[in-house]
C-alpha cells in the first residue's frame, strides 16, 4: 500500500511539474469552418431600431464583437474596444467594430455603454441566429471580416491589450482589398 501511495504521489508531483513549467497556449486563432468563407448573412437592428445588414458593410474591415454585459471578460476588455475603436477613427481604411448582444437586454446593453463608454453600433441578436450562425460557444467572441465579405480570424476569449489592433493590422496586409 505504501508503494501505490508513492506511485501517486511522484505522479501529482509530475503533473504539478509539467503545470508550472508549460507555456500558456498563446494561439489566439481558433478553427472555425467560416475561416477563409463568405460570413453569415447577418440582418437585425441596433438597440436604436436602426436596421443592420452586414452584406451592406462590404468594402469595410468589420469586427463583430459578441458580448453580454454580465460577462466578466466582456467588462474586462471593454477599455480595449473603446480604445480600438478611437485608434481606428483616425485610420483611411479603418474597421467598423460593432456589438452583438448576445442573451442580454438593450436596456442593460445600453446603461454598460453609456456608463463605460463606446458610441459604436450595438446589434440585437433576440433569438440568438447571429451567434448560431457564427457558431458563438461563449462570450466573448470577436470576429474579423474583410472588405470582400469573407471572415478572416476568429479569436475566443478576453482580448488582450494590442491584439485586436494588431490582428486587424496584419490582415490588412496580408489581404490588401
Amino acid at each position: 500500500m505504501k508503494i501505490v501511495s508513492a506511485c501517486v504521489g511522484v505522479v501529482v508531483a509530475l503533473l504539478f511539474l509539467v503545470l508550472v513549467v508549460s507555456e500558456p497556449d498563446q494561439d489566439i486563432v481558433a478553427k472555425s469552418p467560416l475561416l477563409g468563407q463568405p460570413a453569415p448573412s447577418v440582418a437585425s437592428t441596433t438597440i436604436d431600431g436602426e436596421p443592420f445588414a452586414l452584406e451592406r458593410r462590404k468594402g469595410s474591415w468589420v469586427v463583430l464583437n459578441f458580448f453580454n454585459s454580465t460577462c466578466v471578460p466582456c467588462i474586462n476588455e471593454h477599455d480595449l474596444l473603446v480604445e480600438f475603436a478611437a485608434s481606428e477613427l483616425a485610420n483611411a481604411n479603418a474597421a467598423e467594430l460593432y456589438t452583438i448582444i448576445n442573451d442580454d437586454s438593450s436596456d442593460a446593453v445600453r446603461e454598460f455603454f453609456t456608463k463605460n463608454g463606446g458610441t459604436w453600433p450595438k446589434i440585437t441578436d433576440d433569438n440568438g441566429t447571429i451567434a448560431v450562425a457564427f457558431g458563438v460557444a461563449r462570450v466573448p467572441e470577436t470576429w474579423i471580416i474583410d472588405p470582400n465579405g469573407i471572415v478572416r480570424l476568429r479569436i475566443t476569449g478576453e482580448l488582450s491589450a494590442g491584439l485586436l489592433t494588431e490582428q486587424v493590422n496584419r490582415l490588412r496586409e496580408e489581404f490588401v482589398s
